[in-house]
């Protein structure tokens, strides 16, 4: 069984979805402000957090910053409508995806299992090759490692994701939206932006100069590819 951590000021709406979650066969343990979400994300063994953008004291994104230097679970915001601003920089800050208020129940879940799916069991299938190299980068799926010229290189799941994805298809170019179905598992809606905040992110750990990027590449007017050859 899943236990996913759900941290929200409103008692209400956490309320709502502990009930959403465990009708689904979720434990889920519970917070009401970042300092509460950090301690239980480092002590009570939770796979997912679900948590909300706007909150007295250390709000979401600082929560979120915090979590990323410990933890790389999976994190789905919390964001009202009127948030577009936070949802880029909440991705920019390592957070996987995001879910508006009101909550639609069906959609939240599913994006609930496809970030579980897309964490656990990212690779399993025995055609993907263990260990992936192009240039200095080197990625082992198994152990979920990525080291650029040796180096171990921090990266978000999203952002792991991502290179995965480029290194398994290396010099072969996607658009936005085939990348973004790929590897979010869900329909490409604001492909464009989302993936971009991403991939400069991704740059700026993997790159020497992310402004003249040596592996991941615009073709202008067709999308990104990785250069090189595994």
């Amino acid at each position: 069984m899943y236990r996913i951590l759900v941290c929200d000021d409103e008692a209400d709406i956490v309320s709502a979805l502990r009930i959403y979650l465990e009708s689904d066969g979720y434990e889920v343990v519970s917070a009401s402000n970042g300092r509460e979400a950090l301690e239980l994300a480092r002590t009570a063994g939770v796979q997912l957090v679900l948590l909300d953008v706007m909150m007295p004291g250390l709000d979401g994104i600082q929560t979120m910053a915090e979590l990323r230097k410990f933890s790389n679970i999976p994190v789905i915001l919390l964001t009202a409508k009127s948030e577009d601003s936070d949802k880029v920089l909440g991705l920019g800050v390592g957070a996987d995806d995001y879910v508006t208020k009101p909550f639609n129940p069906v959609e939240l879940l599913a994006r609930v299992k496809s970030q579980l799916r897309r964490y656990f069991q990212l690779g399993a299938a025995v055609q993907t090759p263990s260990v992936l190299t192009i240039g200095g980068i080197r990625l082992d799926n198994d152990a979920k490692l990525v080291t650029l010229d040796g180096e171990p290189v921090a990266l978000t799941p999203k952002e792991y994701d991502i290179l995965l994805f480029f290194m398994q298809h290396p010099g072969k170019v996607f658009s936005p939206g085939e990348i973004y179905a790929s590897v979010w598992n869900d329909m490409p809606l604001n492909a464009d932006n989302t993936l971009a905040v991403h991939i400069r992110h991704l740059r700026e750990k993997i790159e020497l100069n992310p402004a003249q990027p040596r592996y991941i590449r615009v073709v202008w007017g067709k999308g990104y590819k990785m250069e090189g050859s595994a």
